[in-house]
């Protein structure tokens, strides 16, 4: 069992920043495969990016590419979603989630999830 817990959400203008983290707490946090996830207003939830267990293999989104970097501390057992360039489009709740599933895709079947936090980019 893992639970995650994510902060660093807020309100910020677009072409900001925002970095989010990803506690985990359990079972040992490198086991797992971890991934970012959103859902907007009326949406059905999305995949954002994914980092492997070692974090040294990535997959983004195409349309957070060049802009959204995705990392982990497994010393911290902390994961990190650092946003730069933030657009309005951008705005939704963000959710980390854990795997144990090999290999890094855009599928939402995941293991474990955090609770998210609150991104809102304004025009």
């Amino acid at each position: 069992q893992v639970q995650l817990v994510e902060s660093g959400g807020g309100l910020v203008q677009a072409g900001g920043s925002l970095r989010l983290s990803c506690a985990a707490s359990g079972r040992t946090f490198s086991l797992y495969n971890m991934g970012w996830f959103r859902q907007a207003p009326g949406k059905e939830r999305e995949f954002v990016a994914a980092i492997s267990r070692s974090g040294g293999n990535t997959y983004y989104t195409d349309s957070v590419k060049g802009r959204f970097t995705v990392s982990r501390d497994n010393r911290k057992n902390t994961g990190y979603l650092q946003m730069n360039s933030l657009k309005p489009e951008d705005t939704a709740v963000y959710y980390c989630a854990a795997r144990n599933k090999l290999g890094l895709d855009s599928s939402t079947k995941y293991d474990y999830w955090g609770q998210g936090t609150q991104v809102t980019v304004s025009s």
